[in-house]
């Protein structure tokens, strides 16, 4: 009778210090089965209960910062993008979780850094996306070439008659600037994991090199014809007559259906480059509450939903690219995972502090402007754009 009472304290007891965890997420479908069935799991190895609200992606982040302070909002969220991590983190409703998450040799460090604010660890990545050469195999059976001089010859040799060689949006910021940090442009100078929003390098010597090396894919190379842009573009590869095109992943569903045989690889760094090509890098990641009073249980999970397991089984749901590295081994028989995971580990993290939203507008005016006729003033285009980027900064 004794020993009965003893375990029956045991479990009263293990039931009263069990957490319930609410996590917000504006997954779908397939995603939130995902998500149902790792939470599930949790539960049963821990105790703990788990609380799945669906919230709208859009209306996520400022509910979230106007809850979170008055103990309304979730313990963790599921998933938010790199680019509002600042905001929240300013704002003082997601905690840092560096302390709760010390091995992190499996994450892509790239991820990680999307996912670091002023140092700290303010999210656990969950998935990312970066540009890259999607290649029709039957145009290109050698693949994209490594040397920029190879690939210009290869792609004007597949250029006339109703065909392409190579075709980006050429106006599009986001799109180009692998070859922008090729040339040693940047945003804002990363300084040992903290951004420099008064130091902006769109308007240096290299970001003018940039602009002519995209101005020169238009009007010397003659591969991408004006009034180009990602759906020209895109249309032009699933018809098969496009032998490489600049992309991400959320172009693979339709590639796919129209049964173009396709291999995925980096672009090559330019001529004359001080570097390699280096695309943007958007990461979504899972962001814990600062006012949780659940944290550990809340990490806890978080380091479940990114482990190699949990991100195979994400993967197989949805298609997302992991950010685990043990994850993309496992996967390595899918080419959309081998090809894009490639250009995300050689890719720039997306500013996450807020005052990017004072460079896209100015910046994309400046890139457009810059292919919009031969060999236009790029410095003087490009200096426009960064003194208005720091007006509005200030």
């Amino acid at each position: 009778m004794k020993k009965a009472l003893t375990v029956l304290s045991l479990a009263l007891l293990g039931n009263a210090s069990a957490a319930t965890l609410t996590i917000w997420t504006h997954f779908g479908d397939a995603e939130l089965g995902w998500l149902k069935a790792q939470t599930a799991a949790y539960t049963k190895s821990s105790g703990n209960a788990v609380n799945i609200v669906s919230v709208p992606f859009d209306q996520m982040p400022d509910k979230f910062i106007q809850s979170a302070p008055k103990g309304q909002g979730p313990d963790l969220v599921v998933t938010l993008p790199q680019d509002r991590l600042g905001q929240l983190a300013a704002s003082g409703v997601i905690a840092d979780m560096s302390t709760y998450v010390v091995g992190r040799s499996d994450l892509d460090p790239t991820a990680v850094s999307a996912m670091t604010y002023n140092g700290k660890l303010f999210g656990l990545p969950m998935f990312a996306e970066a540009v890259a050469v999607v290649y029709n195999k039957k145009l290109l059976p050698n693949g994209v070439p490594s040397n920029w001089d190879a690939f210009i010859k290869a792609a004007q040799g597949q250029t006339g008659n109703g065909k392409f060689g190579f075709l980006v949006d050429l106006s599009n910021a986001y799109m180009n600037y692998g070859i922008v940090s090729a040339f040693g442009g940047y945003v804002f100078k990363n300084n040992n994991g903290t951004l420099n929003t008064k130091d902006v390098g769109l308007a240096n010597a290299g970001s003018d090199k940039a602009m002519a090396m995209l101005n020169d894919l238009r009007y010397k190379y003659n591969l991408i014809p004006e009034g180009v842009d990602g759906g020209v573009a895109k249309s032009a590869f699933t018809d098969g007559r496009l032998a490489m095109l600049l992309t991400g992943p959320w172009d693979m569903g339709d590639i796919k259906k129209a049964g173009i045989s396709y291999g995925i690889a980096n672009l090559p760094a330019p001529t004359g480059a001080t570097g390699k090509w280096s695309p943007f890098v958007g990461v979504q990641g899972i962001m814990m509450n600062a006012y949780s009073k659940n944290k550990q249980a809340a990490a806890a999970l978080a380091k479940m939903l990114v482990s190699s397991s949990s991100q195979v089984a994400f993967n197989k749901a949805g298609g997302r690219i992991p950010v685990s590295l043990a994850a993309r081994v496992q996967l390595k028989a899918d080419p959309v995972v081998v090809g894009f995971g490639k250009a995300i580990s050689a890719g720039t993290p997306m500013p996450n502090v807020p005052q990017m939203g004072a460079v896209w507008g100015p910046w994309s005016n400046a890139v457009a402007q810059s292919v919009q006729k031969p060999n236009p003033n790029y410095s003087g285009i490009l200096d426009s754009a960064v003194k208005e980027i720091n007006s509005n900064i200030k």
